[in-house]
């Protein structure tokens, strides 16, 4: 089956964080995110993988290569200008001849894509969006289907209380060749604001099935820190970068070096080449490869970026917008 990473944002959510990672690099228990999305569509079979690239576009391609790492085939489309989650894969119309799948790159999920493409073709959908379920949908877009999946509206970001259903749009997507006939050529066009609208005015078969399974998009700074807390606790299984060891919730990545004296305090995740200095303590933290807490320093609830050094004595405490916080105080 071929699937298509959505690769191309900037990932302004992630700022600073990202002003000099593409959104495919940020780590994910010390290991690239898009590792996670291919490691995930290989599990289901998806082999022949195209990714859209912008942003950092060769860190990429060097990161992921030809895809052999996962036994896949990945080709790139790098988007000078970037035209929209729809109109990147309206460029590789050609390719996609039958069923194919498209994710984010930002998407860390255990949803049964197997299942997802069953129910498309049991229901001759030509789009169906996986729905996760979600206690407050006010950061995402919300879903209403009727008794069989058949969707029937969207509601985005509704305010609390005002929710239509508690059904979100996972970005995790299965498609007919046909849904590109309603993607016109060179034009920046979005799935979620011109497609799937689209989609429901013309009356095609257009479907949600609901699965109870992990989802999260990390592409904010306290989902970010959810991803991490829950696969370090155990809610949630993902493979860590290689030579890490995880025990008791904390992630030590390779070749880290964490004083005799230092406090980690889980769930805290210190990333490959990082270092926490005599005295430090490191509190329910990501910390990002390279970085350097120096001796006596204290960070809390928080994200350091790749290289960010704290000076020694300092204090770092962040809380849901810990990425911006940690790294300023680089």
């Amino acid at each position: 089956m071929r699937g298509m990473i959505l690769a191309g944002g900037l990932s302004t959510r992630l700022y600073p964080l990202t002003l000099k990672l593409p959104k495919p690099l940020v780590p994910v228990l010390d290991r690239p995110v898009v590792a996670h999305v291919l490691d995930y569509l290989r599990r289901f079979g998806v082999d022949d993988i195209a990714i859209n690239i912008h942003y950092f576009s060769e860190a990429v391609r060097q990161f992921v290569g030809d895809g052999s790492a996962w036994g896949a085939s990945v080709t790139y489309l790098h988007e000078t200008e970037l035209m929209g989650s729809a109109g990147a894969v309206k460029q590789l119309a050609a390719r996609f001849t039958e069923t194919f799948a498209v994710i984010g790159c930002d998407d860390v999920t255990t949803l049964d894509l197997a299942a997802a493409v069953e129910f498309h073709r049991a229901h001759h959908a030509m789009a169906t969006i996986v729905l996760a379920r979600a206690e407050d949908v006010s950061q995402y877009g919300v879903v209403v289907t009727d008794e069989d999946g058949r969707i029937r509206s969207f509601q985005e970001k509704p305010a609390p209380g005002t929710e239509l259903s508690k059904l979100v749009n996972s970005g995790v997507y299965i498609f007919e060749p046909g849904v590109l006939e309603h993607i016109p050529a060179n034009t920046f066009y979005d799935f979620g604001k011109q497609v799937f609208p689209h989609l429901l005015r013309s009356q095609e078969r257009f479907f949600g099935m609901v699965q109870d399974a992990y989802w999260c998009d990390v592409g904010t700074p306290s989902e970010y820190r959810r991803v991490h807390r829950e696969a370090l606790e155990g809610r949630v299984r993902l493979t860590p970068s290689a030579g890490a060891t995880v025990r008791d919730g904390i992630l030590i990545g390779a070749a880290a070096r964490v004083a005799e004296d230092a406090t980690i305090v889980a769930p805290s995740c210190i990333g490959h080449d990082a270092v926490v200095g005599a005295g430090a303590s490191v509190e329910r933290s990501i910390v990002w490869s390279g970085a350097k807490i120096g001796a006596g320093a204290r960070v809390r609830d928080a994200v350091i970026g790749n290289g960010v050094s704290i000076e020694a004595g300092a204090v770092v405490s962040g809380g849901e917008h810990a990425a911006v916080t940690a790294a300023r105080g680089g």
